[in-house]
């Protein structure tokens, strides 16, 4: 979904029927600014210019997308008529409000993992929000895992209770003929040996799922010995007080949900003067 239409939704889920201040004031010129109230880490700027563009009112951004504030601090400020610019206030401080959240997560889990290895995100986003959910995250320094069950072919361990794993690497070829020739296959693995078989078996992508360090560090190292060109995730407990533990092991990249599920909204108003 586009910026404008997904500000379109969000406009029309706040005014409901009609906003009923508008029927009862008369527009006048103002202005007014956005400032935080707390630290945090912007995002949401490319939907805020698009309610912008379908109201018709001017915001002129003083920050801008990734760029971190602090309390006290204008974000933007907004020029139009009185009755226009309350209509929007609501639905443009959530916006902001939900993606900076998500951005500042986000850029403390890659400050944490002190660029060793790539922070990685998961599908556990809120319905029809995944792409803004995602592109919050993006904003924060973090790189997109799948964007859903389309574009890798992930065999967790309840695919795998299906499947017959004496014969994976069968599967895996046949997977191979039928998904598109750009798509990765990666195994969930709970133990070392589960992670030997899925490199046998032929997957891109070892997910090492709640193993303790040494049993990852096991996996690195026959990972080193026998598939180079494996990859390594880690998924599962990982935290801020975790992660630089991971990003000394040598696997590849760490995922966590809770930078999108977990994050917590900023401190962030609107000021309107007449």
């Amino acid at each position: 979904m586009d910026t404008i239409e997904f500000m379109k939704r969000a406009l029309a889920e706040d005014v409901g029927r009609g906003d009923l201040f508008e029927r009862v004031a008369t527009p006048k010129k103002a202005a007014g600014k956005i400032v935080a109230k707390s630290q945090g880490i912007l995002a949401g700027v490319p939907y805020g210019d698009a309610l912008a563009k379908l109201l018709g009112f001017d915001l002129v951004w003083e920050k801008s997308d990734g760029e971190k504030f602090g309390p006290g601090e204008t974000i933007a400020r907004v020029y139009g008529d009185s009755v226009t610019l309350l209509k929007a206030e609501r639905t443009l401080l959530n916006t902001i409000l939900h993606a900076s959240s998500i951005a500042t997560k986000a850029r403390a889990f890659v400050e944490a993992a002190g660029e060793k290895i790539k922070v990685l995100d998961t599908r556990k986003t809120r319905p029809h929000l995944r792409e803004f959910e995602k592109y919050a995250a993006r904003v924060g320094g973090v790189v997109n895992h799948r964007f859903g069950l389309d574009d890798c072919l992930m065999l967790k361990d309840t695919h795998l209770n299906v499947l017959d794993l004496e014969d994976l690497g069968a599967f895996i070829t046949h997977a191979r003929s039928k998904i598109p020739f750009t798509a990765k296959i990666e195994i969930e693995c709970e133990d070392l040996e589960m992670a030997k078989k899925a490199m046998e078996a032929g997957a891109d992508i070892v997910m090492c799922d709640n193993m303790e360090i040494a049993e990852i560090q096991a996996v690195v190292a026959y990972r080193n010995e026998r598939y180079p060109n494996v990859l390594l995730e880690v998924s599962g407990n990982v935290t801020l007080q975790t992660i630089a533990q991971y990003a000394q092991i040598g696997v590849d990249a760490v995922s966590s949900g809770s930078i999108v599920h977990q994050a917590v909204w900023p401190d962030i108003s609107m000021k309107i003067d007449a």
